[in-house]
């Protein structure tokens, strides 16, 4: 799995150990990823993920509890959304890139990347093709 920076893995590790995810569960890694790899998601990710329930909280998106910035907010409707397939009225590609920086746009296509295996599938393959090199 490629992380943005190593404080971003060690921010991952860190969500993953707390809610003691399945090493193939697939959905929270790709949501742990983008907050993992957000610092004011980090920060605010007892509003965004109930941790003693193993479940998310759509409502920290409208009911003012706490602050998001937009991009903030399309970070966390993605990873809902690859999650559990949650849906709002701002959940499309459109909603979601538009507001996203260089590196949360990184964080969300590599999230999406997370949640249906293809880092993994890319990790073997470079494995297997450096095998056969060292075969040869």
């Amino acid at each position: 799995m490629g992380f943005l920076s190593s404080k971003h893995a060690l921010k991952f590790r860190e969500l993953i150990k707390e809610d003691n995810t399945h090493s193939k569960d697939s959905e929270r890694q790709a949501l742990f990823y983008i907050i993992g790899g957000n610092d004011d998601l980090f920060k605010k990710r007892h509003f965004i993920y109930n941790f003693k329930d193993n479940s998310i909280n759509p409502e920290c998106l409208t009911n003012g509890e706490v602050d998001f910035s937009t991009s903030s907010k399309a970070l966390i409707r993605l990873g809902f959304n690859l999650y559990n397939n949650y849906k709002d009225d701002y959940i499309s590609p459109m909603n979601i890139f538009y507001s996203l920086d260089e590196n949360n746009y990184n964080l969300a296509v590599n999230a999406i990347d997370v949640r249906f295996g293809r880092d993994i599938e890319k990790e073997i393959s470079i494995e297997d093709e450096i095998e056969e090199e060292l075969e040869l």
